[in-house]
């Protein structure tokens, strides 16, 4: 067998000395490597693989994200191996496809308190149902679109609304006293009755309509 040249002598012979060192290289360089654990390997072994490969030594060492901020969860990514970069590839990942799901949840949630909420001081899907008829065709009538969609953005917001229409409803009586002579002011007032605007009582209105003809006839 042919001794390989950078073993060899300047005359041939092996050189023992280049051999030994070159051995001994090889035997630091097999003691640094890593080999994959299977499934019966030893403990140490599967934790040297893991701090080999850059899996963090606790579970509390990998990345924070709201999305996965529990402890267990982080266990299991420890206890699959993996490393703290392919932790923020699953957040990633996850937040763009479960945020918008996630957001869906949390409007329906609040969506179904709030409804909860407002029935609880109306007293029942139908007195709720006819007071959200009536805040609407108040706030169409009486204010700002923009400010009308802003209370009306909250439960508190309508109830504040209705309590504001509550407030409005006018002195003017009906009744005996409809053939009295009634300002431009006072037909106006009474258009701010819900008798007007929301129930359009047949007598209310006419009271009123005929008001102004006898204002401006």
């Amino acid at each position: 067998m042919q001794i390989p040249e950078k073993f060899q002598n300047d005359d041939g012979t092996l050189n023992a000395d280049a051999l030994m060192k070159s051995y001994s290289e090889l035997e630091k360089k097999i003691g640094t490597m890593i080999s994959v654990p299977g499934d019966d390997s030893e403990p140490d072994a599967r934790e040297k693989f893991m701090r080999a490969i850059g899996v963090p030594e606790n579970a509390g060492d990998y990345p924070i994200n709201a999305l996965f901020d529990d402890e267990a969860i982080r266990e299991k990514f420890r206890d699959a191996g993996l490393t703290s970069s392919q932790v923020e590839k699953i957040y990633a990942i996850a937040e763009e496809f479960l945020s918008p799901a996630l957001s869906e949840i949390f409007l329906a949630k609040h969506e179904s308190d709030a409804v909860a909420e407002l029935k609880s001081f109306f007293g029942s899907d139908e007195k709720l149902k006819d007071a959200l008829q009536a805040i609407h065709a108040f706030g169409e009538k009486f204010l700002p679109l923009e400010a009308f969609e802003s209370l009306c953005a909250t439960p508190l917001g309508i109830r504040s609304v209705w309590t504001m229409m509550q407030s409005m409803e006018p002195s003017v009586s009906t009744g005996s006293h409809a053939g009295e002579n009634l300002s431009d002011n006072d037909l106006r007032n009474m258009m701010r009755d819900p008798k007007y605007w929301r129930d359009r009582d047949p007598e209310y209105v006419r009271k009123i309509e005929s008001g102004f003809k006898k204002l401006y006839s």
